[in-house]
Protein backbone atom coordinates (compact mmCIF):
# COMPACT_ATOMS: atom_id res chain seq x y z
CA UNK A 1 0.00 0.00 0.00
CA UNK A 2 0.89 3.69 -0.92
CA UNK A 3 2.02 5.75 2.30
CA UNK A 4 3.10 9.32 2.34
CA UNK A 5 3.65 10.43 6.13
CA UNK A 6 3.34 13.81 7.40
CA UNK A 7 7.21 15.70 7.50
CA UNK A 8 5.99 16.74 10.67
CA UNK A 9 6.89 13.51 12.20
CA UNK A 10 10.62 13.95 10.61
CA UNK A 11 12.01 12.46 14.39
CA UNK A 12 14.13 9.03 15.51
CA UNK A 13 12.79 7.36 17.98
CA UNK A 14 13.30 8.54 21.56
CA UNK A 15 16.68 8.07 22.48
CA UNK A 16 16.89 6.43 25.87
CA UNK A 17 13.93 4.22 24.77
CA UNK A 18 15.88 3.36 21.51
CA UNK A 19 18.88 2.27 23.25
CA UNK A 20 17.28 0.24 26.04
CA UNK A 21 15.38 -1.76 23.25
CA UNK A 22 18.81 -2.09 21.77
CA UNK A 23 20.54 -3.29 24.98
CA UNK A 24 17.42 -5.81 25.61
CA UNK A 25 17.88 -7.47 22.16
CA UNK A 26 21.59 -7.97 22.48
CA UNK A 27 20.81 -9.83 25.67
CA UNK A 28 18.53 -12.01 24.23
CA UNK A 29 20.82 -12.53 21.50
CA UNK A 30 23.22 -13.79 24.53
CA UNK A 31 25.47 -10.63 24.42
CA UNK A 32 27.01 -9.12 27.21
CA UNK A 33 26.49 -5.08 27.78
CA UNK A 34 26.97 -3.54 30.69
CA UNK A 35 23.67 -1.05 30.66
CA UNK A 36 24.49 2.39 31.77
CA UNK A 37 21.85 3.82 28.98
CA UNK A 38 18.04 3.89 30.18
CA UNK A 39 16.88 5.67 33.42
CA UNK A 40 14.31 3.11 34.92
CA UNK A 41 13.88 3.23 38.84
CA UNK A 42 14.72 -0.44 39.70
CA UNK A 43 12.89 -1.38 43.05
CA UNK A 44 10.38 -3.11 43.78
CA UNK A 45 6.10 -1.75 44.29
CA UNK A 46 5.73 -1.18 47.71
CA UNK A 47 3.53 -3.51 49.13
CA UNK A 48 0.81 -0.88 50.44
CA UNK A 49 0.48 0.66 47.14
CA UNK A 50 0.91 -3.09 45.32
CA UNK A 51 -2.60 -4.02 47.30
CA UNK A 52 -4.07 -0.56 46.88
CA UNK A 53 -3.84 -1.86 42.98
CA UNK A 54 -5.13 -4.75 43.92
CA UNK A 55 -8.13 -3.57 45.83
CA UNK A 56 -9.31 -0.91 43.13
CA UNK A 57 -8.92 -3.32 39.88
CA UNK A 58 -12.50 -3.40 39.77
CA UNK A 59 -12.64 0.36 39.17
CA UNK A 60 -13.96 0.32 35.63
CA UNK A 61 -15.65 3.68 34.79
CA UNK A 62 -13.82 6.68 33.09
CA UNK A 63 -13.12 8.72 35.27
CA UNK A 64 -12.54 12.73 35.41
CA UNK A 65 -10.51 14.22 32.81
CA UNK A 66 -8.70 16.20 35.69
CA UNK A 67 -8.05 13.29 37.73
CA UNK A 68 -9.91 11.89 40.76
CA UNK A 69 -10.62 14.68 43.45
CA UNK A 70 -8.79 11.96 46.05
CA UNK A 71 -6.26 12.01 44.13
CA UNK A 72 -5.88 15.86 43.48
CA UNK A 73 -6.13 16.21 47.11
CA UNK A 74 -3.98 14.26 47.91
CA UNK A 75 -1.27 15.52 45.76
CA UNK A 76 -1.90 19.28 46.65
CA UNK A 77 -1.59 18.21 50.41
CA UNK A 78 1.62 15.90 49.55
CA UNK A 79 3.37 18.38 47.32
CA UNK A 80 2.51 21.20 49.53
CA UNK A 81 4.10 19.73 52.84
CA UNK A 82 7.41 18.55 50.39
CA UNK A 83 7.86 22.13 48.99
CA UNK A 84 6.51 24.20 52.17
CA UNK A 85 3.66 25.71 49.83
CA UNK A 86 0.17 26.13 49.46
CA UNK A 87 -1.46 24.00 46.52
CA UNK A 88 -5.07 23.01 46.30
CA UNK A 89 -6.83 20.40 44.59
CA UNK A 90 -7.73 22.23 41.63
CA UNK A 91 -4.29 23.41 41.05
CA UNK A 92 -3.32 19.66 40.29
CA UNK A 93 -3.88 17.93 36.83
CA UNK A 94 -3.13 13.90 36.45
CA UNK A 95 -1.88 12.24 33.34
CA UNK A 96 -0.96 9.22 31.63
CA UNK A 97 2.86 10.15 32.66
CA UNK A 98 4.29 13.37 33.05
CA UNK A 99 4.96 13.22 29.69
CA UNK A 100 2.67 13.87 28.15
CA UNK A 101 1.92 16.94 30.42
CA UNK A 102 4.99 18.20 29.22
CA UNK A 103 3.50 18.55 25.99
CA UNK A 104 0.04 19.58 26.48
CA UNK A 105 1.77 22.55 28.47
CA UNK A 106 3.55 23.24 25.54
CA UNK A 107 0.64 22.66 22.69
CA UNK A 108 -1.54 24.88 25.13
CA UNK A 109 0.95 27.89 25.37
CA UNK A 110 1.80 30.05 22.51
CA UNK A 111 5.36 30.42 23.43
CA UNK A 112 8.96 29.86 21.77
CA UNK A 113 10.56 26.84 23.84
CA UNK A 114 13.83 27.76 26.11
CA UNK A 115 15.78 24.89 26.90
CA UNK A 116 18.24 24.67 29.99
CA UNK A 117 20.53 22.36 27.84
CA UNK A 118 21.69 19.54 28.40
CA UNK A 119 18.11 18.86 28.48
CA UNK A 120 16.46 15.51 28.60
CA UNK A 121 15.91 14.05 25.07
CA UNK A 122 12.00 14.94 24.34
CA UNK A 123 12.15 18.18 25.40
CA UNK A 124 12.79 19.58 21.81
CA UNK A 125 11.41 16.79 19.53
CA UNK A 126 8.04 17.64 20.99
CA UNK A 127 8.12 21.27 20.38
CA UNK A 128 9.30 20.02 16.77
CA UNK A 129 5.99 17.97 16.84
CA UNK A 130 4.32 21.08 17.74
CA UNK A 131 5.97 23.82 15.54
CA UNK A 132 7.73 25.47 17.68
CA UNK A 133 10.70 27.08 17.98
CA UNK A 134 12.81 24.84 20.31
CA UNK A 135 15.99 27.12 22.34
CA UNK A 136 18.86 25.26 23.67
CA UNK A 137 20.25 27.58 25.72
CA UNK A 138 24.05 27.04 25.32
CA UNK A 139 26.65 25.38 28.32
CA UNK A 140 29.62 23.55 28.22
CA UNK A 141 31.69 20.58 30.17
CA UNK A 142 34.09 24.12 31.20
CA UNK A 143 31.31 25.10 33.01
CA UNK A 144 29.58 21.75 34.24
CA UNK A 145 26.97 22.36 32.65
CA UNK A 146 25.50 24.88 34.06
CA UNK A 147 22.74 26.95 32.89
CA UNK A 148 23.87 30.91 33.39
CA UNK A 149 22.02 33.87 33.06
CA UNK A 150 24.44 35.24 30.15
CA UNK A 151 23.44 32.43 28.15
CA UNK A 152 19.78 32.73 28.86
CA UNK A 153 20.22 36.31 27.63
CA UNK A 154 21.67 35.13 24.18
CA UNK A 155 19.03 32.71 23.69
CA UNK A 156 16.20 35.01 24.30
CA UNK A 157 17.52 37.47 21.75
CA UNK A 158 16.62 34.26 18.90
CA UNK A 159 13.20 34.18 20.06
CA UNK A 160 10.48 35.35 17.43
CA UNK A 161 7.01 34.77 19.82
CA UNK A 162 6.26 37.44 22.32
CA UNK A 163 5.61 35.04 24.55
CA UNK A 164 8.53 32.29 26.38
CA UNK A 165 7.90 29.04 28.11
CA UNK A 166 11.94 27.81 29.77
CA UNK A 167 11.82 24.52 30.52
CA UNK A 168 14.00 23.42 33.69
CA UNK A 169 14.96 20.13 35.37
CA UNK A 170 16.27 19.75 38.59
CA UNK A 171 18.06 17.08 39.65
CA UNK A 172 18.81 17.16 36.03
CA UNK A 173 19.17 14.17 33.21
CA UNK A 174 21.48 13.75 31.98
CA UNK A 175 24.03 15.33 34.47
CA UNK A 176 22.56 14.55 38.22
CA UNK A 177 22.98 18.15 39.12
CA UNK A 178 20.64 19.96 41.27
CA UNK A 179 19.90 24.16 40.60
CA UNK A 180 20.95 25.42 44.06
CA UNK A 181 18.87 27.88 45.70
CA UNK A 182 20.63 31.31 44.97
CA UNK A 183 20.78 30.83 41.90
CA UNK A 184 17.01 30.03 41.53
CA UNK A 185 16.50 32.89 43.43
CA UNK A 186 18.53 34.46 40.37
CA UNK A 187 16.52 32.50 38.13
CA UNK A 188 12.79 33.61 39.75
CA UNK A 189 14.23 37.81 39.82
CA UNK A 190 15.50 37.01 35.96
CA UNK A 191 11.69 35.46 34.63
CA UNK A 192 9.80 37.38 36.82
CA UNK A 193 11.24 40.30 34.79
CA UNK A 194 10.85 39.10 31.02
CA UNK A 195 7.64 37.72 32.05
CA UNK A 196 8.89 34.10 31.23
CA UNK A 197 6.76 31.05 32.38
CA UNK A 198 8.50 28.38 33.96
CA UNK A 199 8.10 24.48 32.99
CA UNK A 200 10.06 23.12 36.27
CA UNK A 201 10.08 19.33 35.76
CA UNK A 202 10.68 17.88 39.32
CA UNK A 203 10.28 14.04 38.53
CA UNK A 204 13.61 13.41 40.47
CA UNK A 205 13.02 16.06 43.56
CA UNK A 206 12.23 12.94 45.89
CA UNK A 207 15.62 11.62 44.51
CA UNK A 208 17.64 14.58 45.72
CA UNK A 209 20.71 13.33 47.96
CA UNK A 210 24.01 13.97 50.05
CA UNK A 211 26.52 12.87 48.22
CA UNK A 212 29.04 11.38 50.98
CA UNK A 213 26.32 10.29 53.65
CA UNK A 214 24.11 8.70 50.98
CA UNK A 215 20.82 10.16 52.47
CA UNK A 216 18.06 11.82 50.65
CA UNK A 217 17.99 15.89 51.53
CA UNK A 218 15.44 18.35 51.18
CA UNK A 219 14.84 19.62 47.41
CA UNK A 220 13.80 23.18 46.48
CA UNK A 221 11.88 23.98 43.71
CA UNK A 222 12.08 27.33 41.88
CA UNK A 223 8.04 27.29 42.96
CA UNK A 224 9.69 28.87 46.28
CA UNK A 225 10.83 31.38 44.82
CA UNK A 226 8.39 32.06 41.48
CA UNK A 227 5.24 30.61 42.57
CA UNK A 228 3.19 32.74 40.32
CA UNK A 229 5.15 32.05 36.95
CA UNK A 230 6.19 27.93 37.96
CA UNK A 231 4.56 24.96 36.41
CA UNK A 232 5.89 21.78 38.53
CA UNK A 233 5.58 18.48 36.78
CA UNK A 234 6.33 15.21 38.38
CA UNK A 235 4.90 11.79 38.84
CA UNK A 236 5.32 8.20 40.15
CA UNK A 237 8.31 6.74 38.12
CA UNK A 238 11.38 7.68 39.60
CA UNK A 239 11.44 7.72 43.77
CA UNK A 240 8.67 4.75 43.78
CA UNK A 241 10.12 2.65 41.12
CA UNK A 242 6.77 3.02 38.83
CA UNK A 243 7.52 4.37 35.59
CA UNK A 244 5.38 1.85 33.70
CA UNK A 245 2.27 2.67 35.64
CA UNK A 246 2.53 5.65 34.00
CA UNK A 247 0.90 8.28 36.08
CA UNK A 248 2.21 11.99 36.23
CA UNK A 249 0.85 15.22 37.79
CA UNK A 250 0.89 18.77 37.06
CA UNK A 251 0.49 21.61 39.54
CA UNK A 252 -0.54 24.88 38.05
CA UNK A 253 0.10 28.32 39.44
CA UNK A 254 -3.29 29.82 40.63
CA UNK A 255 -2.42 32.96 38.72
CA UNK A 256 -2.78 30.42 35.59
CA UNK A 257 -5.99 28.50 35.84
CA UNK A 258 -7.41 28.99 32.77
CA UNK A 259 -4.32 26.89 31.46
CA UNK A 260 -6.02 24.35 33.38
CA UNK A 261 -8.64 24.51 31.23
CA UNK A 262 -6.73 24.27 27.69
CA UNK A 263 -4.73 21.56 29.30
CA UNK A 264 -8.12 19.64 30.05
CA UNK A 265 -9.52 20.38 26.51
CA UNK A 266 -6.46 18.67 25.36
CA UNK A 267 -6.31 16.07 27.64
CA UNK A 268 -10.57 15.10 26.73
CA UNK A 269 -9.25 14.73 23.08
CA UNK A 270 -5.76 12.42 23.60
CA UNK A 271 -5.74 10.84 26.74
CA UNK A 272 -9.22 11.12 28.59
CA UNK A 273 -7.65 9.81 31.62
CA UNK A 274 -5.25 7.79 33.23
CA UNK A 275 -6.56 4.25 34.38
CA UNK A 276 -8.94 4.23 36.96
CA UNK A 277 -7.43 1.57 39.20
CA UNK A 278 -3.71 3.09 38.75
CA UNK A 279 -5.18 6.36 39.87
CA UNK A 280 -6.74 5.20 43.17
CA UNK A 281 -3.79 3.30 44.02
CA UNK A 282 -1.80 6.68 43.50
CA UNK A 283 -3.59 8.55 46.97
CA UNK A 284 -1.83 5.59 48.40
CA UNK A 285 1.70 6.75 46.79
CA UNK A 286 0.68 10.39 48.11
CA UNK A 287 -0.77 9.45 51.56
CA UNK A 288 2.51 10.18 52.87
CA UNK A 289 2.36 7.25 54.86
CA UNK A 290 5.33 6.28 57.52
CA UNK A 291 6.26 3.37 55.43
CA UNK A 292 6.30 4.11 52.33
CA UNK A 293 8.45 7.31 52.96
CA UNK A 294 10.52 5.00 54.87
CA UNK A 295 10.90 3.31 51.73
CA UNK A 296 11.60 5.97 49.07
CA UNK A 297 14.60 7.33 51.84
CA UNK A 298 16.27 3.81 51.42
CA UNK A 299 16.02 3.22 47.72
CA UNK A 300 17.10 7.32 47.47
CA UNK A 301 19.94 6.29 49.71
CA UNK A 302 20.90 3.32 47.27
CA UNK A 303 20.76 5.62 44.50
CA UNK A 304 23.22 7.78 46.11
CA UNK A 305 25.85 4.99 46.73
CA UNK A 306 25.75 3.66 43.69
CA UNK A 307 25.60 7.09 42.12
CA UNK A 308 28.88 8.20 44.37
CA UNK A 309 30.95 4.88 43.83
CA UNK A 310 30.64 4.84 39.79
CA UNK A 311 31.40 8.46 39.89
CA UNK A 312 34.47 8.24 42.13
CA UNK A 313 35.81 5.33 40.39
CA UNK A 314 35.08 6.91 36.90
CA UNK A 315 37.01 9.83 38.23
CA UNK A 316 40.07 7.82 39.59
CA UNK A 317 40.34 7.25 35.65
CA UNK A 318 40.84 10.67 35.09
CA UNK A 319 38.07 11.39 33.21
CA UNK A 320 36.32 14.96 34.12
CA UNK A 321 32.54 14.63 35.04
CA UNK A 322 30.52 16.69 37.58
CA UNK A 323 29.66 15.48 40.45
CA UNK A 324 26.00 14.15 40.57
CA UNK A 325 23.34 15.73 43.72
CA UNK A 326 20.15 13.52 42.45
CA UNK A 327 18.55 11.32 40.04
CA UNK A 328 20.94 8.67 38.62
CA UNK A 329 22.74 10.15 36.17
CA UNK A 330 25.96 11.76 35.73
CA UNK A 331 27.79 13.30 32.46
CA UNK A 332 31.13 12.44 31.86
CA UNK A 333 32.84 14.32 29.28
CA UNK A 334 36.45 12.94 27.35
CA UNK A 335 37.30 16.16 25.45
CA UNK A 336 40.65 16.10 26.84
CA UNK A 337 41.59 13.02 24.87
CA UNK A 338 40.31 14.05 21.91
CA UNK A 339 43.56 13.39 19.97
CA UNK A 340 43.32 9.88 20.94
CA UNK A 341 39.75 9.21 20.19
CA UNK A 342 40.30 11.28 16.99
CA UNK A 343 42.59 8.52 15.96
CA UNK A 344 40.06 6.04 16.64
CA UNK A 345 37.83 7.69 13.97
CA UNK A 346 35.58 9.05 17.21
CA UNK A 347 34.81 12.62 16.27
CA UNK A 348 31.23 13.52 18.36
CA UNK A 349 29.58 11.93 21.00
CA UNK A 350 27.65 9.28 18.49
CA UNK A 351 30.84 8.31 17.80
CA UNK A 352 31.72 7.92 21.07
CA UNK A 353 28.95 5.82 22.03
CA UNK A 354 28.93 3.54 19.11
CA UNK A 355 32.26 2.58 19.95
CA UNK A 356 31.93 2.34 23.55
CA UNK A 357 28.89 -0.37 22.91
CA UNK A 358 30.86 -2.25 19.71
CA UNK A 359 34.36 -2.53 21.62
CA UNK A 360 33.90 -2.70 25.22
CA UNK A 361 30.45 -3.78 25.69
CA UNK A 362 29.17 -0.99 27.48
CA UNK A 363 25.81 0.69 26.64
CA UNK A 364 25.44 5.15 26.93
CA UNK A 365 23.81 7.83 25.25
CA UNK A 366 25.78 10.91 23.51
CA UNK A 367 25.59 14.13 25.07
CA UNK A 368 24.23 15.37 21.30
CA UNK A 369 20.78 13.80 22.08
CA UNK A 370 20.52 15.76 25.08
CA UNK A 371 21.11 18.97 23.33
CA UNK A 372 24.55 19.50 23.31
CA UNK A 373 26.59 20.81 20.32
CA UNK A 374 28.53 18.25 18.22
CA UNK A 375 31.56 19.27 19.35
CA UNK A 376 31.09 17.86 22.73
CA UNK A 377 32.30 14.77 23.57
CA UNK A 378 30.46 13.48 26.54
CA UNK A 379 27.87 10.88 27.24
CA UNK A 380 25.19 10.56 29.73
CA UNK A 381 25.61 7.26 32.52
CA UNK A 382 22.49 5.65 34.51
CA UNK A 383 22.90 4.42 37.31
CA UNK A 384 20.16 2.73 37.94
CA UNK A 385 19.93 -0.32 35.90
CA UNK A 386 23.59 -2.31 35.74
CA UNK A 387 23.58 -5.11 38.46
CA UNK A 388 19.65 -4.63 39.19
CA UNK A 389 18.79 -6.22 35.50
CA UNK A 390 15.88 -8.41 37.25
CA UNK A 391 13.51 -7.50 39.75
CA UNK A 392 15.00 -10.13 41.99
CA UNK A 393 18.81 -8.33 41.45
CA UNK A 394 16.74 -5.48 42.65
CA UNK A 395 15.10 -6.70 45.43
CA UNK A 396 17.90 -8.76 46.64
CA UNK A 397 20.49 -5.42 46.55
CA UNK A 398 18.26 -3.34 48.07
CA UNK A 399 17.23 -5.79 50.95
CA UNK A 400 21.04 -5.86 51.61
CA UNK A 401 21.80 -2.40 51.70
CA UNK A 402 19.17 -1.87 53.83
CA UNK A 403 20.67 -4.30 56.79
CA UNK A 404 24.04 -4.14 56.26
CA UNK A 405 24.55 -0.72 55.66
CA UNK A 406 22.35 0.54 58.92
CA UNK A 407 24.84 -2.21 60.87
CA UNK A 408 28.07 -0.16 59.46
CA UNK A 409 28.50 -2.07 55.92
CA UNK A 410 30.61 -0.17 53.41
CA UNK A 411 28.62 0.58 50.06
CA UNK A 412 32.44 -1.00 48.20
CA UNK A 413 31.82 -4.05 50.56
CA UNK A 414 28.53 -4.05 49.25
CA UNK A 415 29.64 -3.89 45.56
CA UNK A 416 32.04 -6.65 45.96
CA UNK A 417 29.64 -8.50 46.75
CA UNK A 418 26.33 -7.71 44.68
CA UNK A 419 27.76 -5.57 42.22
CA UNK A 420 29.57 -7.58 39.75
CA UNK A 421 28.86 -6.10 36.35
CA UNK A 422 29.22 -2.71 38.18
CA UNK A 423 33.07 -3.65 38.66
CA UNK A 424 33.43 -5.45 35.15
CA UNK A 425 31.82 -2.07 33.45
CA UNK A 426 34.87 -0.01 35.38
CA UNK A 427 37.11 -2.24 34.06
CA UNK A 428 36.27 -2.18 30.96
CA UNK A 429 36.23 1.84 31.32
CA UNK A 430 39.76 1.67 32.34
CA UNK A 431 41.21 -0.57 29.47
CA UNK A 432 39.47 2.26 27.17
CA UNK A 433 41.26 5.37 28.55
CA UNK A 434 44.44 2.86 28.28
CA UNK A 435 43.85 2.66 24.93
CA UNK A 436 42.68 6.17 23.75
CA UNK A 437 45.41 7.37 25.48
CA UNK A 438 47.46 4.60 23.46
CA UNK A 439 48.85 2.75 26.25
CA UNK A 440 47.31 0.10 24.41
CA UNK A 441 47.29 -1.54 21.00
Amino acid sequence: MNLTISPNINLEASATLAINEEVKAMWNRGETVYHLGFGEARFAVHPKIEEALKTNAHRKAYPPVQGIPELREAVANYYGNFLNLDFSAEQVIIAPGSKALLYAVQMALDADVLLASPSWVSYAPQAQLLHKQAIHVKSTSDNAFALELEQLDEALKRCTRPHKLLIINSPNNPTGRVLEPAFLQSLADYCRKHNIIVMSDEIYGKVTFDFEEHSAIKHKSLASYYPEGTIILGGLSKHLSLGGWRLGKAIIPKTMLELTQAINAIASEIWSAPSAPIQYAAVTAYSQDADIESYINACVSLHAARSSYIWKEISKLGIRCPQPQGAFYMMPDFNQYREGLSAKGIHNSKDLASYLLKNYSIATLPSQAFGLADSELALRLSTSFIDLETDEAAKDVLNHWQGDWQAGMSFDDLVKQKHPNTAKMLEQFGSFVEHIQGRTP
